[in-house]
């Protein structure tokens, strides 16, 4: 929770706002108390967007549903208003993880907690059915875990039985893998949609993954209406509970009574919800909730920071404070799902944050000539980038950076003009492409932020505790947390999983490179871990390979390693298939292999003051070729075009040295010493040097 800000309002109705819970491009949450403390979620639509009837009315029809349910088992809505002409809605602040969350950390709940769960949602379900409603979006996220049972929320989408839901044209009307079939293909739905749904979420609170999955959102919503769900991984004791919620036909799927029948949980089952590290985790985050929204003691005393109406007055030290002592203090409240987590501060903030464009087209550079030396496609250009960057991140048609003056900025691969910039970026948290459409990088609050590449429109944000970005794919963002955890974010907007690292990685930035269903790190220390991409479990731990973070290459299912050896290594089991020897042995940093880079099945590291070529079964695939002026810490070789590329210390440059080891080098010559990177794309290879950019041609 972060403290109020500038523009934020004080009350709003009889609640006095205290922080932010959450923020998008469509509106805020926040955390704020009655007169007598009563603690509340307050949503608020954004200002800008407030004169939209059609956002307005859908804010409100969202209260108005929400109201209509009194079941125990969700989030109760506790005033809705429209003030000022801005709509807002306050509901009970459920202080507990959500059901993805508790998973994530904890691991699959056991058989009674699968079935107590079962038996409260189902009941849930029956009342909300009672109302005429169908909830529509029950999922992990959408569950919260509360000391006195488990809590549905946000019912941004429910509607009256047999109602159609309404979206805009191509957007999806389910979450995929937890909507039914019905839903999936757009037809008229029913209370049995949600029973679909319910199902889903019980066999991933017992099997820790999901049922329904696949490369894309296409290959998913292709499987829950043509394939049968995953269950390998739940228990069999619990099988025959979710199998027939899973029925193709609606009709013959059980009803929720039914459900709460066959859960059978054990007696006195919902104390499970006070018990064990679950419990101890929502007793955690419910007393700091009791902290953040404590009077003052004694009858004359002034809360902190000025407050004189008697409700509590909470500032940056307090809200701090309590957070330390609780963790996360609100995973979800009445509706904070991923609709409201896009950033909207500016005019091109989409009304859908993940609505993402095509990714955008670039015209490969031709290849230059391979003897003397490059003539530069663009630059240099002078004060553009800090000094202290990590390497160019090219992204099709633009090219990332840290920027001169903090953030990070992108200039086109073309012509070096700046396209864009983000100042409220933290640049040495890294930048990530996330599926060659999106960059990822960090503010200052270890928020994870992305953006369209080629225009810097901002899209879909979550507060993740970033430290340090390690690696993303077109599916997930994998990062480090400022307090040494590992952290996979899907592009949904969710965290998938949060973990402690086969070894610590705090106080650091380790070198990490993703692929073959893994995350391999290379840490401070050297030592090398990797664990699973899709639960972060460990896969192996391999010591004293190098003497600092050098970036692995994975390259099929095998991962190459610098350090003491060049390593030829499984990912899935971290068993060594080959590995080679320095030209002379490590001595304090000074010798050994630096990271490698893999092109067309060839591995290429320096080794020493040689840049060896080695194919991957270990035999020589060309001769070793001296390069003038290298010296630790090294960078990887660049491969593009029919060239290896090397950055040089010193006085040197950057060479160009040919893939088949035949030939003369061509340099390009740089001062400026170290602070020295590269990358390539599209024939294009990109220097930061200190704070110049250029671009030179590649042959």
């Amino acid at each position: 929770m972060k403290p109020l800000g500038q523009g934020d309002p004080l009350r709003l109705g009889p609640y006095r706002l205290h922080g932010v819970l959450g923020e998008g491009g469509m509106g805020k949450v926040y955390f704020g108390a009655d007169a007598s403390g009563g603690p509340a979620a307050v949503k608020v639509l954004l200002p800008e967007l407030a004169h939209d009837g059609h956002l307005a009315e859908r804010f409100l029809r969202e209260a108005r549903t929400a109201q209509a349910v009194t079941s125990e088992g969700v989030a109760r809505v506790l005033a809705a208003e429209l003030e000022g002409g801005r709509p807002w809605i306050a509901t009970e602040f459920l202080a507990g993880p959500t059901l993805d969350d508790a998973v994530g950390r904890f691991g699959p709940l056991d058989d009674a907690a699968v079935r107590e769960l079962a038996r409260s949602l189902a009941r849930t379900l029956q009342d909300v059915h009672a109302t005429g409603l169908v909830h529509r979006d029950v999922k992990p996220p959408n569950v919260v875990l509360t000391s006195r049972g488990p809590r549905l929320i946000d019912f941004g989408i429910a509607r009256p039985e047999h109602g159609l839901t309404l979206t805009r044209t191509g957007q999806i009307p389910v979450t995929p893998g937890y909507g039914a079939p019905e839903q999936v293909l757009g037809k008229r739905v029913g209370p049995a949609a949600d029973v679909f749904s319910l199902g889903a979420v019980l066999a991933f609170a017992a099997g820790g993954r999901p049922v329904y999955t696949g490369a894309e959102v296409t290959a998913v919503l292709y499987e829950v209406v043509h394939g049968n769900p995953d269950l390998d991984a739940v228990p069999e004791g619990l099988r025959y509970l979710v199998m027939p919620c899973f029925s193709k036909d609606p009709a013959a799927r059980p009803l929720p009574h039914q459900v709460v029948e066959a859960a059978a949980p054990p007696r006195q089952s919902e104390r499970l919800w006070r018990s064990g590290r679950l419990g101890g985790e929502i007793r955690q985050r419910e007393a700091a909730a009791r902290r953040l929204t404590a009077r003052p003691a004694g009858p004359s005393s002034t809360p902190e920071g000025g407050a004189t109406d008697g409700t509590p007055r909470l500032t940056r030290r307090r809200l701090l404070a309590a957070a330390a002592g609780g963790g996360a203090l609100l995973a979800a409240a009445g509706g904070g799902t991923a609709w409201w987590l896009s950033r909207g501060d500016g005019a091109d903030a989409p009304s859908d944050p993940f609505d993402i464009p095509p990714a955008a087209k670039v015209r490969a550079a031709p290849l230059g000539s391979s003897e003397g030396s490059p003539e530069p496609l663009w630059g240099p250009l002078q004060e553009v980038a800090d000094a202290a960057s990590p390497a160019p991140l090219p992204v099709r048609d633009v090219v990332v950076f840290a920027a001169s003056g903090g953030g990070i900025a992108a200039r086109r691969v073309t012509d070096g003009r700046e396209r864009w910039r983000i100042g409220d970026a933290k640049a040495e948290a890294g930048y990530l492409s996330v599926g060659d459409r999106l960059v990822a990088t960090a503010d200052d609050g270890g928020t994870l932020r992305t953006y369209v590449a080629a225009t810097g429109s901002p899209r879909w944000t979550v507060d993740a505790e970033v430290g340090a970005l390690l690696a993303a794919d077109a599916h997930a963002v994998y990062l480090l947390t400022s307090d040494g955890r590992l952290r996979c974010v899907g592009t949904d907007g969710k965290v998938r999983w949060t973990r402690r690292p086969p070894l610590a990685l705090s106080g650091g930035h380790p070198a990490a490179a993703l692929g073959a269903g893994h995350l391999v790190l290379c840490t401070e220390t050297g030592d090398v871990a990797a664990v699973r991409a899709e639960d972060g479990a460990r896969a192996w731990v391999r010591k004293d390979q190098a003497e600092g973070p050098l970036r692995p290459a994975i390259d099929g299912t095998t991962v190459y390693l610098g350090g003491n050896s060049l390593a030829a290594v499984k990912v899935a089991d971290g068993d060594e298939l080959w590995a080679l020897n320095p030209l002379r042995p490590p001595k304090q940093g000074t010798a050994g292999w630096g990271p490698p880079a893999v092109a067309g099945g060839v591995i290429y590291a320096l080794d020493c003051e040689a840049l060896r070529s080695v194919r991957a079964d270990g035999s020589q695939a060309g001769a070793p070729m001296i390069v003038a002026g290298v010296a630790p810490p090294w960078r990887p070789p660049v491969v593009q075009g029919n060239s290896v590329w090397i950055v040089e210390s010193d006085e040197t440059g950057v060479s160009g040295l040919p893939r088949t080891g035949e030939g003369q080098p061509q340099t390009y010559a740089l001062t400026g010493g170290h602070s020295r990177s590269t990358a390539a794309g599209a024939n294009r290879l990109f220097v930061l040097n200190r704070a110049t950019l250029l671009a030179l041609p590649v042959y």
